[in-house]
């Protein structure tokens, strides 16, 4: 029996304040497994009553181009993030490292978007957070780690790990 080789790492972020002792961890696991590093943010699609509202009031085109303006605004965001932790923390080594991102967007239920985009992409581990925004141990975490069918690797985000 061989070892299991991780050659795709998804690494989820919800943007928080406190994501990057996770981004870190997946960045330095990637490196030295030499693995593709994937970066997926998972949007909630809003609720049966919030469409509602917003279909009585407006037209399907500007809904469409709301929602397609708002995933590119993320998209944005991510790159930002990608960017900024560069400049900040990898200039700083002493060492080259390797350091790609793929980021990736997805709609839907936090845990379940997570589990079927780790398939859907190939990935052999997920990185992901303990915490949610309120500091409490994050329920889509423990769901992911319940049911997961490959391993996931859990950073702890408080503010003592940083």
């Amino acid at each position: 029996m061989s070892l299991p080789e991780i050659k795709t790492i998804l690494y989820t972020s919800s943007l928080g304040e406190h994501t990057r002792p996770v981004f870190r961890q997946a960045v330095q696991m990637a490196n030295k497994l030499n693995a593709r590093l994937l970066m997926l943010h998972v949007v909630e699609p809003v609720g049966e009553m919030g469409r509602a509202l917003i279909h009585t009031y407006l037209p399907d085109d500007v809904i469409k181009q709301m929602h397609d303006e708002g995933i590119a605004r993320v998209m944005e965001q991510m790159k930002t993030r990608v960017e900024k932790y560069r400049d900040e923390e990898l200039k700083e080594l002493d060492q080259e490292i390797k350091f790609e991102v793929e980021p990736v967007i997805a709609e839907g239920q936090h845990a379940e978007t997570i589990l079927a985009q780790a398939e859907k992409l190939g990935a052999d581990l997920i990185v992901m957070g303990q915490e949610n925004t309120f500091g409490h141990h994050s329920a889509t975490t423990h769901q992911v780690v319940r049911r997961a069918k490959i391993p996931v690797f859990v950073v702890p985000t408080g503010k003592k790990y940083m």
